[in-house]
């Protein structure tokens, strides 16, 4: 158990079953782009521990940026997603995948599909370690997922709980 402010945490998934799922999308991803170079686009703050791992199990050659995103207080989604900061990168035509830590109702996904049209990418995949498909509510395809998991908050490995948990090499679900 962990304390994180005034909530307590179990343990739920183990750094290996982590690293494990990664390897698998990784994998996945190889056999799809073995004759591109796509770009990985990690949306922070969450992704940066799934994209950092994700990069050094992919084997082909790729760039990789960033965008940050919001949409959570506390422990409930506030479902209002905001972009903070935009990408660095020229994209039109280009193979694009969205890395994300975690899928939940959508909201965060179905904005930046909205974004990266408009940039006129030729091919957009999304990635997620985590997915909820109990509490998934758009007809977005999910193209790469790490672990399914039910509609429970978590935290560790790039997740938080308002700014603390996101150094945690394993995943903590909130106590009942």
């Amino acid at each position: 158990m962990i304390h994180l402010h005034d909530k307590t945490f179990e343990p739920f998934i183990s750094s290996e079953e982590i690293d494990f799922a990664i390897k698998n999308m990784a994998k996945q991803m190889d056999d799809d782009f073995f004759d591109e170079v796509p770009v990985f686009v990690g949306v922070l703050n969450g992704a940066f521990m799934v994209l950092s791992d994700l990069m050094k199990q992919y084997r082909g050659m790729c760039e990789v940026d960033f965008v940050k995103m919001a949409s959570y207080e506390g422990t409930k989604s506030t479902n209002e997603v905001k972009q903070l900061i935009g990408l660095s990168q020229h994209l039109e035509g280009r193979t694009v995948v969205i890395v994300e830590d975690i899928v939940d109702t959508g909201n965060t996904i179905e904005e930046l599909k909205a974004i990266f049209k408009e940039k006129k990418v030729k091919h957009l995949k999304i990635a997620t370690l985590f997915f909820k498909p109990e509490a998934y509510k758009k007809d977005i395809k999910i193209d790469y997922v790490g672990i399914r998991i039910p509609n429970k908050f978590i935290v560790g490995y790039g997740l938080d709980y308002d700014g603390l948990g996101r150094n945690l090499p394993d995943i903590y679900q909130l106590a009942e």
